[in-house]
């Protein structure tokens, strides 16, 4: 069964030696040259999607609008794509050894944001490659929401793991 990378992952690929591509760095963040009215009420984020060539030769990449597909929630509904100010990789030409870096700001419903899927198609020297899916999330909910309360309380098993790792830092326990 394929499995999605995790947002951070990097990802070989076998039809083009020594290519690698990752998505990182998904964070709240706001767009530079201001909020599209598209996006009225939603909470922006941005993603990188960083491409890395450690083969002999030269690739060109593209990596443009059409080429990346964000989802957010349990329910993977498509995220907002601001290409106003998402800053893509457009015909460049990746020498051995460098990088080239894509930024992607999108917006979504902020309850949204602790799912969310990046699906990238790379054109490499005008070959498209297979589609890779890297998932992760922001956890821009983390600090508001308090802890669901558990029906065993302090029987719970994420009060028990917490008890135990306690115990074990705890000078004169062994």
């Amino acid at each position: 069964m394929y499995e999605p990378n995790v947002v951070g992952d990097w990802q070989e690929y076998e039809e083009h030696a020594g290519l690698r591509v990752r998505v990182h760095r998904l964070e709240a963040a706001e767009p530079p040259r201001g909020r599209d009215d598209a996006a009225a009420g939603l909470t922006y984020f941005s993603v990188r999607v960083t491409v890395e060539n450690r083969g002999a030769r030269h690739l060109g990449i593209h990596l443009e609008d059409g080429q990346l597909d964000v989802r957010v929630g349990p329910d993977g509904e498509g995220a907002f794509i601001d290409w106003r100010n998402s800053q893509f990789i457009e015909g460049f030409d990746v020498y051995p050894l460098r990088r080239a870096t894509a930024v992607l700001y999108a917006a979504a419903p902020e309850g949204s944001l602790t799912h969310v899927d990046v699906q990238v198609q790379l054109r490499v020297d005008d070959e498209w490659s297979d589609r890779r899916l890297w998932a992760g999330g922001i956890g821009v909910l983390e600090a508001t929401t308090a802890p669901a309360p558990t029906s065993t309380g302090q029987g719970g098993l994420a009060h028990q793991v917490s008890a135990f790792l306690r115990d074990q830092t705890e000078p004169g326990t062994a």
